[in-house]
């Protein structure tokens, strides 16, 4: 049972695991962090958390488990600020898609509470954002990833992986590195792939009957160029070399299919379309 619960940032992330770990009855008591107050008096009024703090060093102060919920880009200040008034037992922790810059801004601006940080990242979300976004269901049977250091307290580790596993989470365990590059591939570049088709189309001069005539398959795909652009931004920035590097080679497979196109070349397109085919059946499923 977390008896304190302080969430920087009361978004959808934040605020869904707030509502999880009430309906569960692991947490008595939440505390809510973050610029925009209208936000967070709304996350009252729905009881997604039951006070809110004007600064970070008020958010904090007597929690026991601390959550950073926030853009990439503004890790490291909230790092900074949280350090003087959070206690030396509390357990921190966050929810960034990329682990390599969290975990060197909290190395930096830590401190003595270094070994207290647990780098986690819940691989659950929706295109939506703010404290009304949230549900408690979100994170039911989706993993969580958890990256701790040689350095990272085990029972800070049991702390975090016990909260997730409340909200109905699958716990993973990977190395820093391993989670960027395998979350390059699986998260970061199909949001990029999303933005640059839809940021594409709407430069075309008839744009508006393009998506007028949008069928499901391009509104499925293009959904997640609506999540939040800043958050976006923090990535590609944060995860950049792993992202770079899968947008080169994406390139040189999107060739390779305009060639055979070019060519028509029909045994070449049906034997690509055919192996993706059979490998995302065997992996994914119909999901």
């Amino acid at each position: 049972m977390i008896d304190r619960l302080a969430i920087i940032g009361v978004g959808l992330i934040g605020s869904s695991l707030a509502l999880a770990l009430k309906q569960a009855g692991a947490v008595r008591q939440v505390i809510g962090y973050g610029r925009n107050l209208e936000n967070l008096e709304k996350g009252i009024e729905l009881g997604v958390i039951d006070s809110l703090a004007t600064t970070v060093a008020d958010c904090v102060r007597g929690a026991d488990v601390i959550v950073v919920a926030v853009p990439l880009g503004a890790m490291r200040q909230v790092f900074a600020e949280l350090k003087a008034s959070s206690g030396r037992d509390a357990v921190i922790t966050d929810v960034g898609s990329a682990k390599g810059s969290v975990v060197a801004a909290a190395r930096e601006e830590l401190g003595d509470l270094w070994s207290r940080f647990v780098p986690g990242h819940p691989i659950a979300g929706t295109e939506k954002s703010g404290v009304e976004a949230g549900f408690a269901s979100l994170y039911q049977g989706r993993r969580v990833i958890l990256t701790p250091l040689e350095q990272t307290d085990a029972d800070a580790v049991e702390v975090i992986d016990d909260m997730w596993q409340h909200c109905g989470a699958i716990m993973e365990y990977l190395s820093v590195e391993h989670h960027d590059k395998v979350l390059a591939a699986t998260s970061h570049l199909p949001h990029m792939l999303a933005y640059a088709l839809v940021h594409h189309l709407s430069n075309l001069n008839d744009h508006e009957e393009i998506f007028r005539y949008a069928a499901g398959g391009f509104r499925d795909f293009s959904r997640i160029a609506s999540s939040d652009p800043v958050m976006w931004r923090d990535v590609c920035l944060a995860n950049g070399d792993a992202l770079v590097t899968l947008i080169d080679q994406y390139q040189q497979e999107l060739e390779r299919i305009a060639s055979a196109i070019r060519d028509g070349d029909a045994d070449e397109l049906l034997k690509l379309f055919g192996r993706a085919k059979s490998e995302r059946d065997s992996l994914i499923g119909n999901c």
